[in-house]
């Protein structure tokens, strides 16, 4: 899976690391709808960390699409809103 950090660039995370992603991402949506900014702010922070020490960060140049991406920590809780819309910012994975 490919995942963006806003502002950083582009990684690959394998099919584990999706999945942690995945589950901060619940995280981060439930603190959004609690109106919780400090906590959401930390999970985004998390998320990022993750993806940088476990993701293999793709060349600027490669332009494969991102399934994926974590927005930076200082986003504001209307900005995340609309990050969040759908299926938040890590879809799920397949079921196998």
């Amino acid at each position: 899976m490919i995942v963006r950090i806003m502002g950083e660039g582009q990684f690959e995370v394998d099919e584990e690391v999706a999945k942690g992603l995945n589950q901060l991402d619940e995280q981060s949506a439930q603190a959004l709808e609690a109106g919780d900014r400090e906590r959401l702010a930390e999970l985004l922070e998390r998320m990022a960390e993750a993806v940088r020490t476990n993701g293999a960060r793709l060349p600027d140049e490669d332009l494969s699409p991102s399934e994926g991406i974590v927005p930076p920590p200082d986003l504001s809780l209307e900005e995340a809103r609309e990050l969040f819309e759908g299926e938040g910012l890590i879809p799920d994975l397949p079921s196998a």
